[in-house]
């Protein structure tokens, strides 16, 4: 019986031997094609990685100074003997605070006050030749002291420039003005408002007449009735009599 047509094995039993004997052939070549394929890509795949790096000829990938510099061995440097015997001082200058330049700015400001004064008062001395309070509690002027007539001396003196530190009618400053008037009764003041509060008694400002002496803080004058003072007030000013401006006074009495 003849096999049917279109099966395997009919198909090789009608092939002729060549053409049975090249398929073993052609699928061996296959087979060492791709042997040798596989072979070239492990190969490819095991190259080391500099073998695709760029030549050394390329700067652009080339090693920077700095790179090559942290990748170098430790390297010894020689220093001149004298290097070492260099020293390095910080300068002079400190830092000037805000107070510190206060300071400097307030001496300035009294260093010029003072050469004022001092010109002020020369010039002040030489234009006065009458008695001084020292003339006048050698011989004072009014041996019998009472409060009416320390009021009325003083009155005569309004006009007289206020000038720091004068103490005589060329001019005068709040305590020298008071000091001024009671040398002429024979009574020693000092120069200076809280001093002369400190030498008589406090009395109620009810209590007060004209002669007292009004004392406040770092000023004094002449109580002038009727809550007035008759004083020497500040440079640029005569002696004058004003209300009293403020109520933190109180009032001494001399002689008592």
């Amino acid at each position: 019986m003849v096999p049917a047509a279109g099966t395997a094995a009919a198909n090789r039993a009608v092939m002729p031997p060549e053409a049975m004997r090249s398929k073993p052939r052609s699928k061996g070549l296959r087979n060492a094609v791709v042997i040798t394929l596989s072979f070239g890509m492990i190969g490819t795949i095991a190259l080391p990685a500099y073998a695709f790096a760029p030549g050394a000829e390329d700067q652009q990938f080339a090693a920077s100074a700095a790179t090559a510099l942290k990748q170098a061995e430790a390297q010894d440097v020689k220093v001149d003997k004298h290097a070492a015997k260099i020293t390095v001082s910080a300068d002079g200058y400190d830092a000037v605070s805000e107070a510190d330049i206060e300071a400097a700015a307030a001496a300035q400001a009294a260093s010029e006050r003072a050469a004022e004064v001092a010109a002020q008062m020369t010039s002040y001395a030489a234009s006065y030749s009458g008695p001084s309070v020292g003339d006048f509690l050698a011989n004072p002027a009014y041996p019998s002291y009472d409060l009416g007539s320390v009021y009325s001396v003083a009155s005569q003196y309004q006009g007289v420039p206020y000038v720091y530190g004068g103490a005589t009618p060329a001019g005068f400053d709040c305590s020298g003005f008071v000091m001024y008037v009671f040398a002429q009764f024979g009574i020693s003041l000092p120069h200076s408002s809280n001093g002369q509060g400190a030498a008589g008694t406090r009395i109620s400002i009810d209590d007060a007449q004209p002669g007292d002496l009004v004392i406040m803080e770092g000023h004094d004058g002449f109580y002038a009735g009727n809550g007035n003072i008759l004083h020497a007030p500040y440079e640029g000013a005569s002696v004058r009599v004003q209300p009293i401006w403020t109520s933190d006074y109180y009032i001494v009495r001399i002689g008592i």
